[in-house]
């Protein structure tokens, strides 16, 4: 066997091809974009949990379980409580998040799912009540880029594996 295909089988998982790995380069833009992303969120004021909420929910809406996983300990590890990951899923049925929060959530899933049209319009004017526009952008931003990054491992069929117990 060639080293070419020995590489390139070595890349697939489940008969995928692992995206990230054979086209290395658009991959890495699409980190870039993701670092370029979490900068404006920060300067726009938004803080690490709120984003990771973000991540998580468009995440849940894609059926993301490697992102789902990379971002519930991402969310752990910024503060978020196991209560709010638990109910994150039905976040209008709580009180357990922040108007902001809230705001934040509802854009994101106007952006995973931009054709209901009627739903992104109630999204954005909830949003314009308490967030500013840098905000805005940089939910919409966060969430594009996180429905970009499940596509790719939803589509690469990313392996979430056990970790060993420390």
């Amino acid at each position: 066997m060639s080293e070419t295909v020995q590489v390139t089988a070595a890349r697939r998982t489940n008969g995928r091809v692992y995206l990230d790995k054979q086209s290395p380069a658009a991959y890495r833009a699409l980190v870039e974009t993701s670092d370029a992303v979490r900068a404006t969120a920060a300067e726009a004021g938004l803080d690490r949990i709120l984003i990771e909420l973000v991540n998580l929910r468009v995440s849940q809406l894609n059926g993301c379980a490697f992102c789902l996983d990379v971002h519930t300990r991402a969310a752990l590890r910024a503060g978020e409580t196991t209560r709010r990951l638990g109910v994150l899923a039905a976040w209008r049925d709580t009180e357990l998040f922040t108007a902001r929060e809230r705001a934040a959530l509802a854009l994101a899933e106007a952006t995973t799912h931009p054709a209901e049209a009627l739903a992104q319009e109630r999204a954005y004017e909830a949003a314009r009540e308490v967030l500013g526009d840098d905000e805005i952008s940089a939910v919409i931003w966060v969430a594009i880029t996180i429905n970009a990054f499940n596509r790719v491992s939803i589509l690469s069929k990313h392996p979430v594996r056990e970790t060993p117990a420390r």
